[in-house]
């Protein structure tokens, strides 16, 4: 992980189910799939890609058009950097001055703001040296020049095509809410153990041995030893958040690294591991430290996970009501 960048105003980072229109998944889906059997581009990749930039629009609040896509090309990119027209919509000069968009539509124009371009556009550039998938990653390391950003789409292809769904949203509180826990908002305080640092996430204390739980539809990222955390795990989800869960006393044994894990799945069980080296503990009481981050693409910081774990409480909380 990244050193952490203040981001206290970020309460959120995944807008609520209800919010969301039940058939875009479905809507996105259908999309991907049609472009796969025109392109030879497996639909996960499209979908993942559409994913990544999705997040990339968040991380650094670009203006995109409201779509079915998120797919985002800066002007020079679109029309091409030598382009003296910037705004150009013609796929003749576009193509002439090398800039990715293209017409998907049909209609003689490539536009930036129609999901149709956008996704022609973005299957043109990942395809140009063949659709397997070591060709596909080359050509995105060709257009994003960043290992960091082809790994987090592999990582999202990867859970695509797993789970066979764009409907990732749900979450689940990381301890079994009918267990004995206590917490309060702790991230930014102090702490002095290997020099002075903020706290980067929330302490959920707990007896030693309660079940934690995977709070996401996610990728195992990290799995082991941390001389802070203690035996930890770092999970990705699809919104490009990574989840953080340190001083575990052990692991599920069958969890290994780019396994794909869901809601409510047990990773391990509250510990008190870390502090030193590998099998170090008890220099403190067993809990469970959760923290999320964001990436932008270059980094990643942390931010308080206290609102997200109150949400994820009550909405596990309603459901044993149910």
């Amino acid at each position: 992980m990244a050193a952490s960048q203040a981001a206290a105003s970020e309460q959120s980072y995944a807008p609520a189910p209800s919010k969301v229109n039940p058939n875009l998944y479905a809507e996105r889906k259908e999309l991907f799939e049609k472009t796969s059997i025109i392109s030879d581009i497996p639909w996960a990749y499209l979908a993942a890609v559409d994913q990544y930039e999705r997040t990339m629009n968040i991380a650094k609040k670009r203006p995109v058009h409201k779509g079915i896509t998120s797919i985002y090309f800066p002007e020079s990119d679109w029309a091409g950097i030598l382009n003296p027209d910037q705004q150009d919509t013609n796929p003749k000069s576009i193509s002439f001055f090398h800039g990715y968009g293209r017409d998907g539509s049909g209609d003689g124009v490539a536009e930036r703001t129609n999901d149709l371009d956008l996704l022609a556009s973005m299957a043109f550039l990942m395809s140009k040296n063949g659709t397997k998938e070591e060709n596909l990653l080359i050509n995105l390391w060709n257009y994003y020049q960043n290992s960091r950003s082809v790994e987090r789409i592999k990582q999202f292809a990867t859970i695509f095509n797993t789970l066979d769904t764009l409907d990732l949203g749900e979450h689940a509180f990381p301890l079994p809410v009918s267990a004995d826990y206590s917490y309060r908002s702790t991230w930014g305080d102090s702490r002095g153990w290997g020099g002075h640092r903020s706290h980067e996430g929330t302490d959920l204390f707990a007896r030693h041995g309660v079940p934690v739980r995977s709070t996401c539809y996610g990728i195992v990222e990290v799995k082991g030893w941390n001389p802070y955390g203690g035996w930890r795990i770092g999970i990705r989800d699809v919104n490009n958040i990574y989840h953080y869960y340190a001083h575990l006393s052990s692991f599920q044994k069958s969890l290994k690294e780019n396994d794909i894990v869901k809601p409510g799945q047990t990773i391990g069980w509250v510990g008190s591991s870390g502090y030193g080296k590998p099998g170090t503990s008890g220099k403190f009481p067993p809990h469970l430290h959760f923290g999320l981050y964001r990436d932008n693409g270059l980094t990643e910081w942390s931010f308080d996970p206290y609102p997200s774990l109150r949400k994820w409480e009550r909405e596990d909380r309603n459901k044993r009501r149910k």
